[in-house]
């Protein structure tokens, strides 16, 4: 149900990227409160990209799921963020996240809806 979608100009070390993606599901699980078996977390690395007129590190972030927490967008901002920052050093003033909620019958799973 959860989907995280994170599009940056910075590339990873090598080796960075898979636990940058693990770190990000559970993250998104626990904040959330949804299995994890259910999070789909997706890294489009080395884009092309400018923000404010420049190249620094930056990045797009869109982050949607059943039952999102208006809420609670503060605070997921402000792991999303942070997670950015220590896993591949962007500032979080470098940062927009786009949040979504869905509806059960709007998210397509297993051939089936919601």
């Amino acid at each position: 149900m959860p989907y995280l979608l994170i599009k940056t100009n910075v590339t990873p070390a090598d080796g960075a990227a898979a636990p940058l993606l693990r770190k990000a599901s559970q993250q998104v699980a626990q904040a959330l409160g949804k299995p994890e078996d259910y999070v789909m977390v997706a890294l489009e690395h080395g884009c092309p990209m400018l923000f404010a007129g420049g190249d620094a590190p930056l990045a797009y972030v869109e982050l949607k799921s059943i039952g999102l927490p208006k809420a609670r967008t503060a605070e997921l901002s402000a792991l999303l963020s942070r997670l950015l920052q220590e896993e591949l050093g962007i500032a979080a003033d470098r940062v927009y996240i786009e949040f979504s909620p869905a509806t059960g019958e709007l998210w397509g799973w297993n051939g089936a809806t919601f």
